[in-house]
């Protein structure tokens, strides 16, 4: 299943599609939100295959963030070691963490704002992994992925300013401006996608800028969940952003996103995203 939320910001629906159709999940779940991930997927499933949610259609309408606000924004830094060298630093040893505020989510396709006074926005395609059921203190002898209920594309936009010279250590700080986490367009469950091996790319203004695979990732879905799960509880409707492959500004190889630039990014079943940039300045 492939689950989106579907309208003007604030007044998103749930949808669910299933082989290319579309279905209104309103009736079972107002959102997809912190309580339905741990029993809702399943009774979503049983709706479709009983056929008792009506079909509805998306075109031609606003793809919101595949996820509400609610949950925490987990990300992990260099988890591509290419990415890594490009920052002119070693692959880490254990995961590096940080996290992201709820107003940086958005729509998959909303225009971003190039925060004011910033000369340094960054794009990062990512895989993001949305946990279905709580875990805790995971043991050798659980299965991490039984408590991931789906991934989904992200753009973990980066102000490289705030983040590195302005941070006091503190990465967050370039990651927290508003609209700097669209995501989308729909959260896919397990079994749509192989989540070791799916091919990242982006572009800006049609122009390549990253293109890995997640087989490339130093840690991988499960190593993040377990180590993630030593340090803080995770919860059902959280989300896990696992990182970028090379190929940003910050490597010095392509200039910082300026207004009127357009970026895309896409992950091999999790679809696509187009976002147009606008100067703060405007504001």
């Amino acid at each position: 299943m492939r689950l989106m939320r579907i309208g003007a910001p604030g007044a998103e629906r749930p949808v669910v599609e299933v082989e290319g159709r579309h279905y209104d999940a309103s009736g079972l779940t107002p959102d997809f939100g912190h309580d339905f991930w741990a029993e809702g997927p399943a009774r979503l499933a049983e709706a479709v295959a009983a056929g008792s949610l009506p079909a509805t259609t998306v075109d031609g309408e606003r793809v919101g963030a595949a996820l509400p606000r609610g949950g925490a924004l987990i990300c992990i830094g260099m988890n591509y070691a290419a990415h890594a060298a490009e920052s002119g630093s070693e692959p880490p040893s254990r995961p590096i963490i940080f996290l992201k505020s709820p107003a940086t989510l958005a729509g998959p396709d909303d225009e971003v704002t190039i925060p004011r006074g910033s000369t340094k926005t960054d794009w990062e395609v990512e895989l993001g992994v949305v946990i279905g059921a709580e875990a805790a203190n995971l043991g050798p002898d659980d299965d991490p992925l039984a408590h991931v209920a789906g991934y989904v594309l992200a753009n973990d936009l980066s102000e490289r300013t705030f983040q590195i010279e302005l941070s006091g250590g503190q990465w967050s700080k370039g990651k927290c401006c508003k609209g700097f986490l669209p995501l989308g367009p729909y959260v896919a469950t397990p079994d749509e996608v192989d989540a070791a091996a799916l091919r990242l790319r982006s572009w800006v203004n049609g122009e390549p800028r990253q293109d890995s695979s997640t087989s490339d990732m130093v840690f991988s879905v499960a190593d993040l969940v377990r180590d993630l799960s030593q340090y803080m509880t995770l919860e059902p409707g959280d989300l896990i952003l696992t990182g970028t492959p090379e190929g940003v500004a910050l490597s010095g190889r392509f200039p910082y996103l300026q207004p009127g630039d357009v970026v895309e990014l896409e992950i091999d079943g999790l679809g696509r995203q187009r976002q147009i940039y606008r100067s703060g300045e405007q504001s």
